[in-house]
């Protein structure tokens, strides 16, 4: 069985499977920190699913928007075309929260503030905060995750 431990304070994410470590990837979270409301740009803690697993035949540095690949291949021209926008690249996991009141239901719902685990693009810096809640992984990383990892399996964010 694989589970998912994300360190928000190491920057680090560690999948196990059984109990053993089979992978370590450095992240990105929020820049705004941790933190569980709707609104606030913050990566929610505790324990979450992989309600969903998008990409899965995708071109490495594929664009989504709203969970739907666009056409685009990211290039650097892309953000200075669109400097906006929150680079969503190679695959999601789109996450649920599994304790009500903390980040299940109601204005702390993971999954209605569209939590994702996502690529990005290759010159952002991983290892320290900066995304707007979600936690972003270099693209070669997110793909072996995506094909380790089944729908369903376990996320810790603390």
């Amino acid at each position: 069985m694989i589970r998912i431990e994300v360190d928000i304070a190491t920057q680090c994410m560690r999948v196990f499977k059984n109990e053993n470590v089979i992978r370590d990837y450095l992240i990105s979270t929020a820049k705004n920190g941790p933190g569980e409301v709707n609104g606030s740009e913050q990566t929610p803690r505790g324990l979450h699913i992989i309600r969903a697993k998008i990409g899965a035949n995708c071109a490495p540095d594929t664009v989504f928007v709203k969970r739907r690949p666009t056409g685009e291949v990211f290039q650097p021209d892309l953000r200075d075309k669109f400097p906006q926008r929150d680079w969503i690249l190679t695959r999601i996991f789109w996450l649920s929260g599994l304790e009500p009141g903390k980040n299940r239901l109601g204005n702390v719902d993971t999954m209605r503030r569209y939590i994702y685990i996502h690529g990005t693009p290759d010159d952002v810096t991983l290892g320290v905060p900066g995304s707007r809640g979600c936690i972003r992984m270099g693209n070669k990383d997110i793909i072996d995750l995506f094909e380790i990892t089944p729908l369903g399996a376990q996320i810790m964010i603390k």
